[in-house]
Order: C-alpha cells, then structure tokens, then sequence
C-alpha cells in the first residue's frame, strides 16, 4: 500500500482553478463517502481551505488511486484531465508524509506560520473518521501531523506576527491605505474566517464594522463582539455604498459582488476597495474594471506574504528540521503497525497449536481435578509467551529495515503465515 496525497493548491495553480475544485464543509461528507468507496482507495481525507484541496489517501493500487481521484477532482471542477493536469500537486509516501507536516505546520500555507490551518487539518479528519474513511494508516498519519503543527508553533517563533490568513486580509487593506482607522468598512460572512477578519479589524483599531451575514443572529453575535453592526443579506447594497473597504469570506460557491451591482451604486468618486479571501470568490473578476475599484484576493495575498517570508528564514529552517525529524519518527511507528498482523498471526497461530495438543490428549487430561487442568493450561500459556516474546519484539523493532524484512519473510515462510 501506498500513501497518496494529490490535488490543487496555491503553489500548483492558480486561484481560478483552486476555487473550481474547493469543497464547502457541508460537501466534506459526500466527498470522503465517494472516495472511500473506490476500488483502488483505501482511506481517505479531504482537506479543502482557502488554500488548497488536497486528498490524502491510503491506496491499494498507487497508479488507479492516482487516476480515481484525478478523475473525482475533474467532476468536481467540471474541467477535463488534460485542463487539470498541469495544476495537479501529488506526492506519495515518504514525500506525501513530509507535505503533510510540512502543512500542518504552517510552512505550505501562503502566509507563513499560519494558525488556521491546523484547525481545520483537524476538522477534516475528525470529518473522514465519522464517515469512515479512516483506518489504522491516516489515523496514526494525521494524529502525528496535528503533534508536528503543535511542536512547531511551540518550538520555534514560525507563528509570531501575522500568523492567520485573516489577519493579512487586514494587513493587506492597511498597507493599501495607509489606515483604516476611521473608515467605514463592511465584513461579509461570519463564519471563521469572518471572525478572524472582526478581531484583526478590531485590534486595527476599526471602531464601527458593518458586519453583512445570511444568519442575522450570527451577523450579531459577532458584531457585538467588536463593538460593530450587524444586518442581512438585504442590506448589501447600502453596505458597499457606505464602505470604503470591503472584507470578504463568505464560502457562498459563487459571487455575490458583480460588476454590474458595483457599477449601479450611488458612491460617486470615492475609490472603494475590496480584500475577498474566499474560495470560491465572493467578487466577481470583473468587478477590478469598474473605475476607482480595487479587488485584492489570495493571488495578491501570496505576493504580499511572500515579502515577509525572508524575515522568517530562520524560523522556517527550524520547522524543517522538525518535520524532517518526525517524518523518521512516523516511518518507524508506521512500519512497527505493519509488523503488528504478523505477530498477531504468529501468536494465533502458536495458540492454535497448543489448543490442538491439548485436545489431542483431551481423555486424559478429563481425568485430571480442575486445579491440574488449570495448572497444565497455564504452563501451557506461558511456555507460547515466553517462546514468542523475543521473536514478537524483533518483528516490531526491526519493522522497516532490511534485517527486519527478512526476519519477516523467514517467519511468515517457516510458520506459512501467507
């Protein structure tokens, strides 16, 4: 078996693409559901963030899970093989593990460090645990993934500064103004992201935030938070003509900002700004023709996070020592769990053995009291544990070496253990 990881993210392609393929969190389920049940997939987690869409996968066959879920990916974005194809990240085994930590602990995110990603690689795999498409391999894969984000946001300074993507949403509207400070601004969507967006705002020193929500209750649950407002869809329109800048996060699957609206407000020369860090975007495309109109979305966000990357070199190298690191310390607690059906079958059969014996002298150990029979099938036991004790603690240490794979093959010869 393999480990896969394949998908899209903002190094592999750009946000055109990435936001054809994201996966809302309601689609999650679905989604692990319809991989798990391909022929070549054995496990299965989907991550899907602002990001990336990556699948994870434990696979029978290496290059039919590779060409399954390449072709899953295609459904989902309604785009063929060949458009996919130069934009498709993948990596297998020892590489896949490194990805892995190397996301969960903030080094692949465009923003250096981050903080949300680890929450949500969490959120994706308790998802694929509820619905079943994890086993032993992505269970123990991701539990030592979360260890590995923990260890690097504690052991080094990598998630000092601006360690969200919703703090350098705000960042990025400072730097484009000099200030935000006293400026009307508007947040639409309150979900996670939106509520990172509120705080950073509030610690910018925004003192009145019209915040734009579906939910009302949940629209001003936050608002009252930062001291802001809250109001519904409905009011969006008055929202955009009485902002200045314009933060968005929604997850809405398609814009809600057009052209057309943005052209139609009452605003007169008054440049209005908008910073969407949603995937799939919350502002249409061609909303940055529209005169004294500025769109930043996650292509701008990366440029912007990449000038800050250098003042973290160092950080960064200590993280990869990390990840480098636990990606031994994952290869030999995976390849000990590999060794452990071997053993199991070794110990069944050694008791299947001594069961045979005993019944094979069963009339006359019947003539024994209960205290002999209890006596012979405890000397028994212990003779089997005390002969396969060193065999069982060389299969596992060895497990993943060469000495261990021949110790291996030999056991499973000599026992025929298949």
């Amino acid at each position: 078996m393999s480990i896969l990881a394949i998908g899209v993210n903002h190094r592999s392609g750009p946000l055109s693409v990435l936001e054809r393929v994201t996966l809302a969190p309601t689609e999650l389920p679905k989604a692990v559901q319809g991989l798990a049940q391909l022929d070549n997939v054995r496990e299965a987690v989907v991550l899907s963030t602002c990001n990336r869409t990556e699948i994870y996968a434990v696979t029978e066959k290496f290059h039919g899970a590779y060409a399954d879920i390449r072709d899953f990916l295609c459904r989902l974005g309604d785009i063929s093989a060949d458009e996919l194809h130069p934009y498709l990240f993948s990596q297998h085994d020892d590489a896949a593990v490194a990805h892995l930590f190397e996301v969960a602990a903030g080094l692949d995110s465009a923003v250096v460090g981050e903080s949300e990603i680890l929450g949500q690689l969490r959120q994706a795999w308790e998802v694929s645990q509820r619905e079943g498409g994890t086993r032993s391999t992505l269970n123990l894969l991701f539990r030592h993934a979360v260890e590995v984000g923990k260890r690097a946001r504690t052991e080094t300074a990598i998630a000092r500064g601006t360690a969200s993507v919703s703090h350098a949403a705000v960042e990025m509207a400072v730097e484009h103004h000099g200030s935000i400070s006293g400026r009307p601004v508007a947040l639409l969507g309150a979900g996670a992201m939106g509520e990172g967006i509120a705080v950073a705002l509030h610690g910018a020193g925004v003192g009145d935030v019209l915040v734009v929500n579906r939910s009302p209750e949940r629209g001003a649950a936050l608002a009252e938070r930062i001291s802001g407002r809250a109001i519904g869809m409905d009011g969006l329109r008055n929202a955009l003509e009485s902002s200045d800048v314009v933060l968005t996060s929604t997850g809405s699957g398609e814009p809600l900002i057009t052209s057309e609206l943005v052209r139609s407000l009452d605003r007169g020369d008054r440049p209005l700004l908008f910073v969407d860090i949603a995937v799939p975007r919350d502002v249409a495309a061609d909303v940055a023709d529209v005169p004294n109109v500025t769109v930043l979305d996650l292509d701008d966000l990366s440029r912007w996070a990449d000038r800050g990357r250098a003042d973290r070199l160092a950080e960064v190298d200590l993280v990869a020592e990390i990840v480098r690191q636990e990606v031994e310390r994952f290869e030999l607690q995976s390849a000990a769990l590999q060794a452990a059906p071997l053993v199991s079958s070794l110990r069944e059969r050694a008791e299947a053995m001594r069961m045979a014996e005993l019944a094979r002298h069963a009339k006359r150990i019947g003539q024994l009291d209960d205290g002999q029979r209890e006596m012979i099938d405890a000397i028994t036991r212990g003779v089997i544990a005390k002969l396969l004790h060193e065999p069982s603690v060389r299969l596992r240490n060895q497990a993943g070496t060469p000495q261990g794979e021949r110790n291996a093959a030999a056991v499973a010869d000599l026992f025929d253990l298949g």
